[in-house]
């Protein structure tokens, strides 16, 4: 993250303890046009929880986060227009939805010791937990949190966000961070109440590089082992690159830019690239004002008993939206929101959306927020 994007939520410090509660609850309901639209409501939730404290000449750090996605969401999770990835059922690909999140997201800790005046080196270990790839997840980045939908190219970018067994090593030196992580390549499966364990087979690394307060620029890369459920014998080779921008304005105003770009080569297969560049525009007032525009290359759009499955269509997205929290509520704050998404996609498919569809969402949100301190 640029050092100057804000982290809302509430802080605490307990004797030798330090850390921060964030998390946020948010119901939905919506439209999509063609034959693979239709309406669905839906409810999806993160807490996390960051703790630290001084330990052996250096810091030690805990991080959890968890969702009710699996009490609140059907196991094929909500509709998504050109989304594609994981399984509900262990035998269908999702296609044109997004899977909930596990109970369990995150359970890590981490400890970083200082290396000379301006450099440090740390190690992270995590089940599950985040490897060194990508950039910063959706949910994570305020150019991308006011929209409950995630991102069409989210297994190109940051789906990895939940790897169930990681470890990573690292170093800083003033604002370049290099680190690089051995993990579980494989993706979440159906089962979203438990623990997965599986050998660490898979690496990844990552530059990021923060030239000013207002810029993170990173570039990763990282070979996945058979991440696929129902395709165990396809591994992957991710490459992802970013530029997120961020400042405050002289209205107490923030306002974040994120340009994103990430390419999976299949073995034994052409490479698929992913576009993302989305920002949002906050008001103290509590008005947000967000946009995301996309383009995917996706070849996973139909199963594999069609002829089109593992074929690569170049499909597009837009959206636009607002939400105003307007009520503080049991420690948080109380929002509405709508956005509306266009969709762009190849002749060859249209037959299967009925061409160019349309979609539109409203949903409340819970944030729960205290104060907004910047990294």
């Amino acid at each position: 993250q640029p050092d100057a994007a804000p982290m809302d939520g509430i802080y605490f410090s307990r004797g030798a303890w330090s850390g921060m509660l964030h998390g946020y609850v948010v119901t939905a309901t919506g439209d999509s046009e063609g034959p693979r639209g239709g309406g669905d409501t839906f409810t999806e939730s993160m807490f996390m929880a960051m703790a630290q404290r001084a330990l052996g000449g250096g810091t030690l750090g805990l991080r959890a986060q968890a969702s009710l996605d699996p009490w609140t969401m059907d196991k094929d999770g909500y509709r998504l227009l050109l989304q594609s990835g994981e399984t509900a059922d262990g035998h269908e690909h999702l296609v044109d939805r997004l899977h909930p999140h596990p109970a369990l997201m995150e359970l890590a800790a981490t400890w970083s010791r200082p290396l000379g005046t301006h450099g440090s080196v740390f190690v992270y270990a995590g089940l599950p937990g985040e490897p060194a790839l990508g950039p910063p997840g959706f949910m994570h980045r305020y150019s991308g949190l006011d929209t409950p939908e995630a991102p069409l190219g989210h297994h190109w970018l940051d789906a990895t966000h939940i790897t169930f067994g990681v470890v990573t090593a690292g170093w800083t030196h003033r604002n370049l961070k290099l680190e690089a992580s051995v993990y579980n390549g494989r993706e979440p499966d159906q089962h979203r109440k438990d623990i997965e364990l599986r050998r660490l087979d898979s690496w990844s690394a990552r530059a990021t590089w923060n030239p000013d307060p207002h810029w993170s620029l990173q570039l990763s890369r990282g070979e996945l082992d058979s991440p696929e459920q129902l395709a165990p014998e396809v591994s992957v080779t991710r490459t992802t690159a970013s530029a997120m921008h961020h400042r405050a304005l002289a209205n107490g105003a923030q306002w974040q830019t994120t340009l994103a770009w990430g390419r999976n080569r299949k073995q034994d297969a052409g490479a698929t690239d992913a576009w993302l560049l989305e920002s949002a525009l906050g008001w103290q007032n509590g008005w947000t004002a967000f946009g995301r525009a996309e383009r995917d290359e996706k070849d996973e759009l139909f199963e594999h008993h069609d002829p089109l499955h593992g074929v690569p269509f170049a499909v597009s997205r837009i959206t636009l939206g607002a939400v105003h929290d307007f009520a503080r509520i049991g420690g948080g704050r109380l929002g509405v929101g709508a956005q509306a998404s266009v969709h762009r996609v190849p002749a060859a498919i249209e037959p299967a959306y009925g061409g160019d569809p349309s979609s539109w969402l409203l949903f409340v949100r819970w944030n729960l927020s205290g104060t907004a301190m910047a990294h």
